[in-house]
């Protein structure tokens, strides 16, 4: 699974989904125009030049055009309806977190094959997100989730049982219940002993990897000013983040959080500081 340059060659087709019986395809290799442009946001950010949210959403404006959206949507479907909330807002999002994974320290010292899994899950990670004025979207990440899950085979990513993935999509993506308190949507964590079963019996170990980052990515508390809805439990961190996992998900928090402070040293260093700290505790418990 090691050289990602290698070519797909057995898809089996059942129930609308595709099983692929070799290694999964790069993001450069169905985006190829994606990576140059992030390096690009990177090195003008870097240099000083990128200094600003307006600069940000003119440039990603101009490169998703109509037609690079559609050649997105075909390998993220959803993708167009993502970027249709909060002119953009989570598109803009999403680039500033693929760029912020470029900068970062653990992500530059990760495996090639653990960055090549980043890519992809960064790009998913807030797929079904739907942001209203002053209102969070909490429930993203399952929902998120579920559409990974129906992706990823397309993807090159092996499937066991590929049959079983629209009901465990389904499963997840419906895996709601309300906030005791404030009565929102959350994420009903009491569902995840069924979809993690699930996962671990569908997919391959790569595309579990993906989809569990996911999944998790608004499940652990790592910055005191923006709590999560429905964090996970000390016994729940115990049964579900495991070695492989930890790495990609304290990746995935530290640039998702570096995304939305991208302009504010002052406010990035203050939040990675909190979620590293938030990750020890995480890594203390899963010894």
């Amino acid at each position: 699974m090691g050289d990602y340059r290698r070519v797909i060659i057995t898809f089996v087709v059942s129930n609308n989904n595709v099983c692929v019986g070799n290694a999964m395809l790069k993001v450069e290799s169905r985006l190829p125009e994606l990576m140059p442009f992030i390096d690009e946001l990177r090195r003008e950010y870097e240099s000083g030049t990128l200094t600003s949210w307006p600069q940000m959403a003119e440039k990603v404006h101009a490169f998703f055009s109509p037609a690079m959206m559609d050649k997105v949507e075909l390998t993220l479907p959803g993708w167009k309806e993502m970027a249709s909330y909060a002119n953009a807002q989570t598109l803009i999002h999403v680039t500033s977190v693929l760029t912020a994974l470029t900068l970062c320290p653990e992500y530059q010292h990760a495996t090639p094959h653990q960055q090549a899994l980043m890519k992809w899950i960064v790009l998913f990670h807030d797929l079904a997100k739907k942001p209203y004025p002053g209102k969070r979207d909490h429930i993203h990440g399952f929902v998120s989730a579920a559409l990974t899950g129906k992706a990823l085979p397309h993807l090159g990513f092996t499937v066991n049982n590929p049959e079983s993935i629209d009901a465990w999509a389904s499963l997840t993506a419906s895996s709601i219940t309300k906030h005791p308190k404030t009565g929102e949507d959350i994420h009903d964590n009491s569902r995840l002993p069924a979809i993690m079963e699930g996962i671990d019996k569908i997919f391959s170990v790569d595309a579990a990897l993906v989809i569990k980052t996911v999944l998790f990515h608004m499940s652990i508390d790592v910055v005191s000013e923006w709590p999560q809805a429905a964090p996970l439990n000390t016994a729940e961190i115990r049964d579900y983040i495991d070695a492989d996992l930890f790495p990609l998900l304290k990746i995935m928090m530290l640039v998702d959080n570096h995304a939305w402070t991208f302009f504010d040293s002052k406010a990035n260093q203050h939040d990675r500081a909190e979620t590293l700290a938030a990750f020890a505790m995480v890594q203390k418990i899963i010894d």
